[in-house]
């Protein structure tokens, strides 16, 4: 694993947007896997020492993802996910809402557009999340979302690094 890999994370209040890239040292087609297949997921998708559970996930177009990040107490916090737009290995985009344990959304929401590459055997992964209001882009960051995405994909970077041995 090498220790020079890319992380930045940004916020520009003006736009409502957050802008997050990340290296991993893992092939394209893993990374791909991580993002969009619900056994690896949630292995991941969770800053420690929560966990995340899916509850169903269709990842086509149109398709969506239930999920929920559980607490050490069990304490739940739903979010649904709507994919608007899929190209295999390279972009997926997808609509993101909190939501209660019965899939009503709490609204407004983020648009997410995921962008996937690979050089020489290192996959970057650029996203950007447009929020629809500045108060929900400020509720993001005061729940934590800056350390808890980091903390989120660090934790995918030693799951990578463990399936990447398994191949």
């Amino acid at each position: 694993m090498k220790n020079d890999v890319l992380v930045d994370f940004t916020v520009d209040k003006t736009t409502k947007t957050v802008h997050f890239t990340r290296e991993f040292a893992a092939d394209l087609s893993l990374v791909w896997d991580a993002f969009t297949k619900q056994e690896i997921l949630d292995q991941w998708w969770a800053p420690k020492p929560w966990t995340s559970k899916t509850k169903f996930m269709n990842f086509d177009v149109g398709g969506r993802r239930f999920y929920a990040m559980v607490s050490p107490e069990g304490q739940e916090r739903w979010s649904i996910q709507t994919y608007t737009s899929i190209t295999p290995k390279t972009n997926f985009k997808l609509l993101n809402a909190f939501a209660d344990e019965d899939e009503n959304p709490e609204l407004p929401g983020s648009e997410w557009d995921m962008n996937f590459s690979e050089q020489n055997g290192t996959t970057k992964v650029s996203i950007t999340i447009y929020n629809e209001s500045l108060a929900r882009l400020e509720q993001m960051l005061e729940m934590g979302f800056r350390e808890g995405f980091t903390m989120t994909t660090k934790q995918l970077e030693e799951l990578l690094a463990t399936l990447s041995q398994r191949r």
